[in-house]
């Protein structure tokens, strides 16, 4: 036996209880401090996302541990010289050996001795202790599970990266309707919220979710019924309870063309408010650079025209009533349409034009200003109002309840857009003035690539910027979700902590923007199967394949059981009904 061989087994002999054999470090391959190849012993089989480890004993260092990740497995005939070989080895006329070998990306080594695992050094199966350093789980504080390998162990993810200490805010990726990339970011925020790493900090942390999907997340607060007995053992597995989320409530916009503002929903009748903006706020608080969303609204000429008429709005605009419609230069304007139609008259008439627009504008730009705000009429109109009670509460706030739902599927793309900038703008701005990071405000935010697109500028664009760059001191943390990160501005993707992808499509995987995927993950990512998402944090060389549970919680209107409080017991059929106190929605 060799020296190193005798030190090995020495290693092997004095090692803690490790997981099962499988192998030997291989001899045919250059063995690296960063990577490694493992020849399989015969019946043994390893995977890919296998966590091993193996041994080495270091003179002055002692025995040094080596922890990697399995990335390659490969079979092959030892023996065979051509392709046909394998018809006369099946055959029994040709001697050949099947042999299966792994390659391993190496994720920690400890004590840090960068030194490669010698060649016949036995490898095995992380166990507990081992797997929990390979994957750095030992040295998070405050970790949270985001799901369960493939070996049917939890995974985490270091909340350190998510809430600011170190890093924050995520990025998701991956084709639409197949990815379940929102699933993926509601288990995301359940797990923080049930996991136990915001402490007393609990209660007050909030979400914001932005719907466009229908009224499927509408329901976050409802048992789900096809959660079986399965996905419940799955759930304390990774140490969270299987119930809904606590504390929800929705916003949607009026129904178009209602008198009341009845919101603009069908499946849920509780916990909805509708949302919308009268004309003295979207004066005074000039509202109308976000009417110009649109990147294209800044190629444009009339981008300084757009703040020129914003602020002598806010100059000069009066209240009007007490249904939020205003006077602006003595006439009075109780629609967005009225509103829209008094600017034009102002611009196009010679004597004022230059009141409005503080100097020389061609008129050009101010016709192609106008061709434009009077295509937002009919899609803000519903959300625009000075026709309703003023003092309605009729603002988007996250004080009301844990996770506040902005329902935006009723909604043309133009008023989405106004919607998420307006909403983003108050919500940033209250965080500033409050002066602290804490409570936590996560927000999340589907389609990114359309609010935040990599070429051109917007004021949602600007906004998300600043959440990107400055929200991590402020305690806002953006999960943004998009099917191409190819096309979101680079410097949101970049400062993502961690990074998400689910099934991507090949020509997209092929994209730098994937770069933090090794080739066998990006090939693998054109292949997963929903549920499937491969998790990228700071830490960790490599990312986590991770499979989250089923949901707890509905995530359609068929899948939600009714609240407790609403079933009817057999004792009180009124039982859970709304009294003659409690506000009746009137539909």
């Amino acid at each position: 036996m060799t020296v190193n061989g005798a030190a090995s087994q020495a290693v092997e002999e004095a090692a803690p209880a490790a997981g099962e054999a499988v192998g030997r470090v291989l001899g045919t391959q250059a063995a690296s401090p960063l990577s490694f190849w493992v020849g399989l012993e015969p019946g043994k089989v390893v995977q890919l996302d296998d966590v091993v480890v193996t041994r080495r004993d270091v003179p002055g260092y002692g025995p040094v541990l080596v922890a990697g990740v399995v990335t390659t497995v490969e079979a092959r005939h030892e023996g065979a010289a051509y392709d046909s070989d394998v018809f006369l080895i099946a055959d029994g006329a040709l001697p050949a050996a099947v042999v299966e070998v792994a390659e391993v990306r190496v994720t920690r080594v400890e004590p840090e001795v960068f030194v490669p695992p010698l060649p016949g050094a036995k490898v095995h199966l992380a166990g507990s202790d081992d797997r929990e350093q390979a994957l750095y789980f030992d040295v998070m504080d405050r970790r949270i599970p985001i799901g369960m390998g493939r070996d049917g162990r939890p995974m985490y993810v270091n909340f350190d990266f998510l809430d600011g200490t170190r890093g924050a805010h995520v990025s998701i990726s991956g084709v639409s309707g197949v990815a379940t990339k929102t699933s993926f970011a509601t288990f995301l925020l359940y797990s923080i919220f049930n996991s136990g790493v915001l402490d007393a900090e609990s209660a007050n942390t909030k979400a914001l979710i932005f719907s466009v999907k229908g009224e499927d997340l509408l329901f976050l607060d409802h048992d789900n019924l096809r959660l079986d007995e399965g996905a419940r053992a799955v759930y304390a597995r990774l140490g969270l309870p299987a119930r809904p989320f606590g504390s929800v409530h929705v916003f949607a916009p009026p129904r178009p063309g209602d008198a009341n503002g009845v919101p603009h929903v069908s499946a849920r009748t509780q916990g909805v408010s509708s949302f919308y903006w009268t004309l003295v706020e979207f004066c005074e608080e000039e509202l109308l650079r976000f009417v110009f969303a649109d990147a294209d609204d800044e190629r444009a000429g009339y981008s300084l025209l757009v703040g020129q008429v914003a602020a002598r709005l806010k100059a000069w605009a009066e209240p009007v009533g007490d249904g939020g419609a205003v006077m602006v230069q003595g006439t009075a304007a109780r629609t967005f349409a009225d509103l829209v139609e008094l600017l034009s008259d102002q611009l196009q008439d010679e004597g004022t034009r230059q009141q409005w627009t503080g100097a020389q504008t061609p008129l050009g730009t101010v016709n192609a200003f106008l061709r434009r705000l009077r295509s937002a009429v009919r899609p803000l109109s519903p959300i625009v109002r000075g026709d309703l009670p003023f003092y309605r509460n009729h603002t988007v706030s996250t004080s009301d309840a844990q996770v506040s739902i902005v329902d935006l599927h009723n909604l043309p793309e133009r008023a989405q857009r106004f919607v998420v900038g307006v909403v983003l703008r108050g919500e940033f701005h209250r965080k500033e003035s409050s002066g602290t990071a804490r409570p936590l405000l996560f927000v999340v935010l589907d389609e990114l690539n359309k609010y935040a697109p990599r070429e051109g500028d917007s004021p949602i664009k600007e906004i998300l910027l600043d959440v990107a760059e400055r929200g991590r001191s402020l305690g806002v943390i953006l999960i943004g979700a998009q099917q191409t990160a190819s096309e979101v501005e680079r410097r949101i993707v970049s400062n993502s902590a961690v990074r998400v992808a689910g099934r991507l499509d090949p020509a997209e995987a092929a994209r730098s923007e994937y770069g933090w995927l090794p080739p066998a993950v990006r090939e693998r990512a054109t292949i997963a199967k929903p549920g499937t998402m491969f998790v990228a944090q700071p830490e960790i060389p490599v990312p986590l394949a991770v499979a989250f549970p089923f949901p707890a919680w509905a995530t359609r209107p068929a899948e939600a059981a009714a609240p407790a409080a609403t079933k009817v017991s057999s004792g009180d059929p009124f039982q859970g009904l709304p009294g003659v106190e409690e506000d009746i929605p009137p539909f």
